[in-house]
């Protein structure tokens, strides 16, 4: 029979595994200083494959030019927020926020999203 000691072993390891499995780093993007409404520079915490901005109302996601954690969108007509951010991890997973970047957005401003990585 299993002594009382080795039960909460048990127990306490399980809950530091579970624990350990759920963590993850927040996301955050920089919009960096000299963004307009027709030119978005990002900076991420976070180096990954692919970042790609859906602007509110739109179906499609415009993909970013760049590479790490720098990223840049440019457009003739002005950039309308909030912005849905999708990101393609190194690991080929992506994730989604929908109201990552809000409405009025503010260059050298730094907002932390939903996404977890």
């Amino acid at each position: 029979m299993a002594s009382s000691f080795s039960i909460l072993l048990i127990v306490v390891t399980m809950v530091a595994l579970l624990d350990v499995g759920s963590c993850g780093t927040d996301f955050t993007v920089h919009v960096e200083k000299g963004s307009c409404p027709t030119k978005l520079s990002l900076v991420t915490n976070v180096d990954v494959s692919e970042v790609e901005i859906r602007a509110k109302g739109s179906n499609d996601f415009l993909e970013c030019k760049g590479s790490g954690t720098k990223w840049t969108i440019e457009s003739k007509e002005p950039l309308k927020g909030p912005f849905a951010v999708r990101l393609t991890l190194k690991n080929g997973g992506y994730r989604v926020d929908d109201a990552a970047i809000p409405e009025e957005w503010k260059a050298d401003s730094v907002y932390k999203t939903k996404i977890q990585v």
